[in-house]
């Protein structure tokens, strides 16, 4: 059901954004001294502690939690692609948390918010150009190959781009082209973050964020279509159970 955006909701969201920013800016140019002369991991950990008071301060001054369903499914190590809904910024702030450490593909655009950006460039994103779409696709396989090599859990968002509430969009096949490719497992993950933070809002409405990791996908003896289907199919049959409100 929608939410309208009262003034007491524009006021606890104005509250959000002056601790967000005020400890971003802080903690940013701790991270931009310290975290380049880190290796990889510890250096994930320590940029990405800050998220923890992002989900508090959200939880404080929004009245938005998360309820994870589904979390064993995670490998505990080795390398994996997790393919999520894309709904919502609160992804950037909670997925981190989850999937640790993780390269997340983003558009290029991002790493060019002061501090934000510069921070988030230390963590070894796959920064695409989205307007050179075989290129990004080359990229997305060769840096992806990269990561999983390292044993990093790679994060793709196969809708390309934000999805209002209530539409599917175009999944792309990038997550399973990079699993296949490299066999890993495949994990689809669910959430239902635009309906407490919508896209690009300034406000944030009242309640449980859901999050569902699906089993794993294994990609032994199937093709890129097979795999792509089978997560789809999930992600689509979540989508729909929250496009109707079940």
């Amino acid at each position: 059901m929608k939410q309208r955006p009262t003034p007491f909701l524009r006021v606890r969201a104005a509250f959000y954004y002056a601790g967000f920013y005020a400890v971003t800016l802080v903690y940013a140019c701790v991270c931009l001294l310290i975290a380049p002369l880190l290796p990889f991991r510890p250096r994930f950990v320590l940029i990405t502690g800050i998220n923890y008071f992002y989900l508090f301060w959200l939880k404080v001054c929004c009245g938005v939690s998360t309820q994870v369903e589904g979390r064993e499914h995670l490998p505990k190590s080795g390398a994996y692609v997790v393919a999520a809904n894309h709904q919502s910024e609160w992804e950037t702030l909670f997925l981190q948390t989850l999937v640790r450490p993780q390269s997340a593909v983003l558009k290029r655009e991002l790493l060019k918010i002061p501090f934000f950006g510069w921070v988030l460039a230390l963590l070894k994103p796959i920064a695409l150009d989205r307007s050179k779409r075989r290129e990004a696709l080359k990229q997305l396989l060769k840096q992806g190959g990269e990561r999983l090599q390292e044993n990093i859990p790679v994060l793709i968002f196969p809708q390309g781009t934000r999805v209002a509430v209530g539409k599917l969009g175009k999944f792309n096949k990038g997550a399973a082209m990079l699993a296949v490719k490299n066999q890993v497992p495949l994990i689809p993950l669910y959430h239902n973050a635009g309906e407490y933070w919508p896209g690009k809002s300034f406000v944030k409405y009242p309640g449980q964020v859901k999050v569902i990791v699906g089993e794993p996908v294994d990609v032994h003896g199937k093709s890129v279509d097979e795999v792509h289907e089978q997560v789809v199919t999930w992600l689509e049959a979540c989508l729909a159970e929250q496009a109707t409100g079940e």
